[in-house]
């Protein structure tokens, strides 16, 4: 019955929104963005030329109301993103492109299995970088309400980069939500960690060149620490207080020194090589998410570099199917 009320309300919310949309005020919001990438320092034909083609994409909407994040059980998330087949992909990839790999491993000491996981979960190892229209697609966002602030910030970062002449925008096709290339590089990220690593004078994103060594740095930028744990799954004693318990990505709270959670875990004996003075959180992403999950499982305690898989992607998920991919790849490659 939650699952039939809970579906019956997503349909109502869904239908409302993805139909909430008139050609007019889209227009208008057009030429009002204009005043404001002009004030950014956004030459006009820059703005005609990139922009004059943009339309409004009811199909972004579709897909940023039903991201897998907020309907996929843990188990089935995490099961699809590394599978078996996945791996292989990733072992032959990395055996056709050892040179690269390795010497951005070395060069910026973040381990090739998390790279390897990372560009098999955003992009198939480069096969799927998506077809959408970032441009039109990052419009829509912003002219969704939403999170209108957030997206008209990255359509801006991303004219500017036009502008520079630091990548190519007839290029710019990707994911829905504006990530581009093998890693899913969202404007501002290229602005702040991509890298022109081939000194062609352009950021490829699609070329390995550019885009490994670009994930290496903003990884290692952000605070990942090469060979220190991400997550351990447990299980979780009834007599935890709730306030321990993380359900949302947005910022892990109540965290603590991994021996005072030891209390809290049936089995604590595989977390005995780990200092208990490092910080770690508790997670239950299922929780409050899925109609009928458990309160206390699945849950896992996760430390630091989970952390810094959040600041890639702000899904609970997506950070425990990375570290798992990566660990998968350990000792295969």
């Amino acid at each position: 019955m939650k699952l039939i009320k809970f579906s019956i309300i997503f349909l109502l919310i869904f239908t409302k929104y993805s139909f909430s949309y008139d050609v007019n005020d889209f227009n208008k919001w057009k030429l009002n963005f204009k005043k404001i990438a002009l004030k950014n320092n956004i030459s006009e034909n820059t703005f005609n030329m990139v922009m004059s083609n943009v339309k409004y994409s009811s199909k972004v909407i579709e897909y940023d109301r039903f991201q897998p994040e907020f309907y996929e059980d843990t188990k089935t998330y995490i099961g699809k993103r590394t599978s078996k087949q996945k791996q292989t992909k990733g072992k032959n990839f990395y055996k056709d492109n050892k040179d690269i790999i390795d010497l951005v491993e070395a060069e910026f000491d973040i381990e090739k299995e998390l790279l390897l996981a990372l560009m098999g979960i955003e992009t198939n190892f480069g096969t799927y970088v998506g077809k959408m229209d970032i441009i039109s697609s990052l419009a829509t966002l912003s002219y969704d309400q939403r999170r209108s602030e957030f997206f008209t910030k990255e359509l801006i970062t991303l004219l500017k980069l036009i502008e520079n002449k630091k990548i190519d925008y007839q290029t710019l096709y990707g994911s829905w939500a504006g990530a581009f290339g093998f890693f899913q590089f969202m404007p501002s990220t290229i602005t702040n960690y991509a890298i022109d690593y081939n000194k062609d004078e352009m950021i490829n994103l699609k070329d390995n060149k550019d885009a490994y060594p670009s994930a290496a740095n903003y990884l290692n930028q952000i605070g990942w620490k090469k060979n220190e744990p991400c997550f351990y799954r447990i299980e979780l004693k009834n007599n935890i207080p709730k306030k321990y318990l993380n359900i949302s990505a947005k910022k892990l709270h109540n965290k603590k020194k991994l021996g005072f959670f030891k209390k809290y875990i049936k089995d604590s004996s595989k977390l005995n090589d780990l200092d208990d003075n490092v910080n770690t959180a508790i997670i239950t992403p299922d929780k409050d998410i899925i109609p009928g999950a458990e309160t206390l499982n699945p849950a896992y305690i996760v430390f630091d570099n989970y952390e810094v898989i959040l600041k890639w992607n702000r899904s609970l998920r997506f950070a425990l199917a990375v570290c798992t991919l990566k660990d998968k790849f350990k000792d295969e490659i």
